[in-house]
């Protein structure tokens, strides 16, 4: 109800939109630590360009998804099979575009953004 999000209440309200390539490069690396995956091999910036439009959330379920897939080679997990995995997975961000530009356009000027 508006009378909860007043003035009063609350202090600000914030944005969050989805992660910028910056921030996904970091989001892959900390969840390759959190696995104990040696992220040095792996190209990072080119997994936060194939990420676009991805939220946090679905890059640790591609990850997760490559080391389910990666039991079956020998290879582990590598750029390339890390780029398959994020091919094969539509985002919110393309299957609720709409949704996401009315929230974006709802936030402009209500909200404070966060980066």
């Amino acid at each position: 109800p508006p009378e909860l999000v007043r003035k009063g209440r609350m202090d600000e309200v914030f944005f969050v939109d989805l992660p910028s390539a910056q921030n996904r490069q970091a989001i892959f690396a900390i969840h390759f630590a959190r696995r104990n995956i040696d992220a040095d091999p792996i190209d990072l910036p080119r997994l936060a360009s194939a990420s676009e439009g991805f939220s946090g959330a679905e890059i640790e379920q591609a990850i997760a998804s490559a080391l389910y897939s990666s039991h079956n080679t020998e290879d582990g997990i590598n750029t390339e099979l890390m780029l398959a995995e994020l091919a094969a997975t539509q985002p919110l961000s393309i299957l609720m575009a709409e949704q996401i530009d009315q929230l974006r356009q709802w936030a402009k000027g209500r909200t404070v953004p966060v980066d």
